[in-house]
């Protein structure tokens, strides 16, 4: 166990993308920190900008040995990711193993030979050095591949609902719901009784969700789109919304719906619009034009990002603890994942393969697994 495979993404100043499966020494863990023999990476959207930035993967190339993969960068979006050129980096957010080495602590010692899942940013690699503070320590009967994705999307969806009641609101908007962050944000928001609007693309996820007992959910592609968003704001009286598309003007029409919504009895000289505060957090990319706002929304509102690692780090221990030990108890319920297929390191450097999960579709995730031959 001295050394690890581990998967690395650099971009050069010179417009060209490397991913590469190097070697490295596994760290001899300090005493707060565990070693996990890694089983199970999820292959998350949020892992696929650090993975890959802004690379042409229709002209990716796999190297005969099957370790390297190459794909230029166009050098007019080089500006773009100044920050991390030249730069040889870990990637891989989260996943989950089993512990099989500890520091001297009681606390590390006591993890030997549980599953665990991490959150480190580099663990698409055979073996993990992190604090125990940085794990969710998993039930027994939990396999690795179940607890492989227990940070970031379970973490996310119930952060927003954090988010929602630390700032005041009593029901949420959410985009792309379909996702299986999206599926997870339902089970809780029915679970606890919250309000939730489902925005999706596709006749087929509207029936997904309904039949999970989604009560709202509309579909923007239809043409009564905007209509169907106003009835179900109206219905269900939400002024929060977490978009995770980000560019074009569905967080504008999100907006203008809570507005028409909040204004709707005005009487008089309405000047400034609706006195209830609009909020939409933009958490993710998938359409990375601009966010067009089209100002019919009054004067209190705000477009915002929202980050899962800064919503966590508003919290003190015992609440960080206490969503810890519910994603390890719901994780085969709440929080399960449907995955499409298990890869090997070889097989998630295969050209044919990352068009694949890099198409961010609805449905199941791909895994890799580092230590699967």
């Amino acid at each position: 166990m001295n050394k690890s495979k581990q998967l690395f993404t650099q971009i050069s100043s010179d417009g060209e993308l490397t991913i590469k499966l190097h070697e490295v020494d596994v760290p001899k863990p300090k005493a707060h920190e565990i070693v996990v023999q890694m089983e199970a990476s999820p292959i998350n959207p949020s892992d696929m900008w650090p993975m890959f930035g802004p690379a042409d993967l229709s002209k990716a190339k796999l190297s005969d040995d099957k370790t390297t993969l190459t794909a230029p960068v166009h050098k007019g979006m080089l500006p773009r990711i100044k920050s991390r050129l030249d730069q040889t980096l870990p990637i891989g957010n989260e996943g989950a193993g089993v512990v099989i080495a500890a520091g001297d602590s009681e606390q590390a010692q006591a993890l030997i030979g549980k599953t665990v899942a991490v959150l480190t940013g580099a663990c698409y690699s055979q073996y993990c050095c992190v604090p125990v503070q940085a794990c969710i320590v998993h039930h027994d009967d939990t396999t690795a591949h179940a607890a492989a994705s227990s940070f970031v999307n379970p973490l996310t969806a119930l952060g927003m609902v954090e988010t929602m009641r630390m700032e005041g609101h009593t029901a949420l908007v959410h985009t792309a719901a379909a996702s299986s962050l999206g599926v997870m944000l339902n089970k809780i928001c029915i679970e606890e009784g919250v309000q939730l609007v489902n925005i999706v693309r596709k006749q087929e996820q509207v029936d997904q969700l309904t039949k999970l007992g989604a009560k709202y959910v509309v579909n923007s592609s239809s043409e009564t789109f905007k209509k169907d968003l106003y009835q179900a704001i109206a219905a269900t009286g939400a002024t929060l919304a977490f978009d995770a598309i980000g560019g074009g003007e569905l967080a504008s029409d999100i907006l203008t719906a809570m507005e028409a919504v909040g204004s709707k009895d005005a009487t008089g000289f309405n000047t400034y619009g609706s006195l209830e505060n609009k909020q939409v957090y933009i958490y993710g990319g998938l359409d990375f034009s601009p966010t067009i706002l089209n100002r019919a929304f009054g004067m209190t509102w705000s477009v915002g990002g929202w980050l899962l690692m800064r919503f966590l780090g508003k919290l003190n221990a015992s609440k960080i603890a206490e969503l810890h030990k519910r994603v390890a108890d719901e994780i085969n319920t709440t929080f399960a994942i449907e995955s499409t297929e298990e890869l090997t390191f070889e097989e998630a450097l295969t050209p044919e393969t990352i068009i694949k999960y890099n198409a961010k579709t609805t449905g199941g995730k791909y895994i890799l697994n580092p230590n699967k031959g």
